[in-house]
């Protein structure tokens, strides 16, 4: 028997395995395997986890390294050819050159044309000689700025300031023949040059038909176009291409046969696993171009409303597990949190908080206080349709018994609620649900409330870790006290509890 089993990783798209009946005779062969199997494109190389090395990823050099019964293999994409690294499959859609990935800080000054790199080099010789700058002629400038938008758009078709400020000042560290003279910062007029050019650039994405450029494309004949929709929740796959090869019919058929499927009694989630993530780039696109009311969404894609999608299809637009950053991040913070509650009642006039913590005090002995955080107010109504009423975004708490204290222990149900509609339920604890509605505001592209921004953003950078470099530039105990006020008065907005 020459069957081997085969794990494969391939960084920042997917895991999966992999049976192979021939084990291959040497690493190229192995390649080829990957390429025909899973429809690898591009240059990549292959790191295997070494049990003599306490399985250490190491690169695999050799094909008789790997383990003889199971292999977990690591595909990395190399730098030099990441135009066309992608998986060229119907069930993973290849990532758009307008999709927003971590930017890579320093950033790395591509290779330009051949003249140019020999007028740099003379340039910079020059420069540490005697310190000279160079005169830049027009069609240098242009080649340089060119070739640097065309590496920034295939990271992010939408970059920050900071983006900009980081390209302009690693240009002028690799080449500094090309510092700005009487300038403090010496690179400010290429930061002002490179805004410029990726405007210009963009329209040639849109023209290429670059999904995130062409839903922002202003309509004819308007003195205001629609409302940008770009990456700005820290979005890795925002609106990726579709795979190659895959119709709009073949995608439409899916998603048919995905809404019969949820019609079943029982339905078999690892095939609508599969079609998720083979439909996953036209929802996008839907979803982001079109800003279809919820209830069209749950229409045209039930399955997405299930817990186990909304964490899949949330791992898929962010990399990053929903209930794992939510849940360890918030246990990372309870115990300061609650420092903050402790001072907040020594005067004694805070007696509604004080109960809190009375209440908390006995959850959080059991490791479990993260489930009850956030329970700091609650309204009573006996309707549903009552309680969901004018209710654009929030949490449904339902509770056995009568009178409760600061906090109601017995919680029976959860909701996420979106525009006066349910969207989730039976979610047993509000942790859970927090999160939940965590998840539903990236699948479904939501803003955060105005009147709840601040709250959004601090679950979303300090408590996630989703872009928490761009965070308010204060500590973490000023960042919590914010919360702990902002809670207090946007709860009755935010969370309505549910006496039955």
């Amino acid at each position: 028997d020459h069957s081997q089993d085969i794990l494969i990783e391939i960084k920042l798209l997917e895991i999966r395995r992999l049976a192979v009946e021939d084990v291959p005779s040497s690493i190229e062969e192995m390649y080829q395997v990957l390429r025909t199997k899973l429809g690898l494109r591009g240059g990549f190389i292959l790191q295997f986890e070494d049990p003599d090395f306490n399985n250490q990823l190491c690169n695999l050099t050799d094909i008789k390294d790997l383990p003889v019964e199971r292999a977990t293999l690591k595909v990395l994409f190399t730098a030099d050819d990441t135009s066309d690294c992608t998986l060229d499959t119907a069930s993973l859609p290849s990532v758009s050159s307008g999709d927003s990935v971590e930017w890579p800080a320093p950033f790395p000054i591509p290779q330009f044309s051949h003249d140019v790199e020999l007028q740099l080099k003379e340039a910079n010789c020059k420069y540490c000689n005697d310190g000279t700058l160079m005169v830049i002629p027009k069609g240098l400038k242009t080649n340089i700025l060119d070739t640097l938008a065309d590496s920034m758009s295939k990271i992010s078709a939408y970059p920050e300031r900071q983006h900009y400020e980081n390209v302009a000042k690693a240009l002028v560290e690799k080449h500094p023949c090309l510092l700005e003279p009487g300038s403090d910062k010496g690179w400010y007029s290429w930061f002002h040059s490179l805004k410029f050019k990726l405007g210009n650039f963009r329209q040639k994405l849109s023209a290429a038909g670059c999904p995130e450029v062409v839903i922002n494309k202003r309509k004819g004949g308007g003195s205001k176009g629609k409302c940008v929709k770009k990456s700005k929740k820290g979005e890795v796959n925002y609106c990726p291409d579709p795979p190659e090869g895959q119709s709009p019919e073949i995608v439409e058929e899916k998603r048919k046969i995905m809404a019969a499927e949820m019609m079943k009694r029982d339905p078999d989630h690892q095939l609508l696993g599969d079609m998720m993530v083979a439909t996953f780039s036209q929802r996008r696109k839907e979803i982001i171009g079109d800003q279809p009311l919820i209830t069209e969404v749950i229409s045209r894609w039930p399955a997405l409303f299930h817990g186990r999608q909304i964490q899949a299809e949330f791992k898929r637009i962010v990399t990053t597990d929903l209930l794992e950053s939510f849940l360890d991040g918030l246990d990372d913070l309870v115990p300061r949190l609650l420092d903050i509650y402790k001072a907040a009642t020594k005067s004694g006039k805070k007696q509604p908080l004080k109960d809190i913590l009375d209440c908390l005090c006995p959850v959080l002995a059991d490791k479990n206080g993260h489930t009850l955080l956030f329970l700091l107010f609650k309204a009573h109504v006996e309707i549903l349709e009552e309680a969901i009423k004018g209710m654009q975004l929030g949490l449904l708490i339902g509770y056995d018994g009568g009178e409760q204290s600061a906090i109601p222990h017995e919680v029976f149900d959860v909701a996420v609620v979106v525009e006066e509609t349910i969207v989730l339920h039976n979610i047993k604890d509000v942790a859970h649900s927090f999160a939940m509605l965590m998840g539903v505001i990236y699948c479904v592209n939501l803003e955060y409330p105005d009147a709840m921004k601040h709250s959004f953003e601090f679950l979303q950078r300090v408590v996630m870790k989703i872009k928490p470099d761009q965070g308010t530039n204060c500590n973490i105990c000023t960042l919590c006290f914010q919360l702990q006020i902002l809670m207090w008065k946007e709860s009755l907005f935010f969370s309505i509890h549910l006496n039955l």
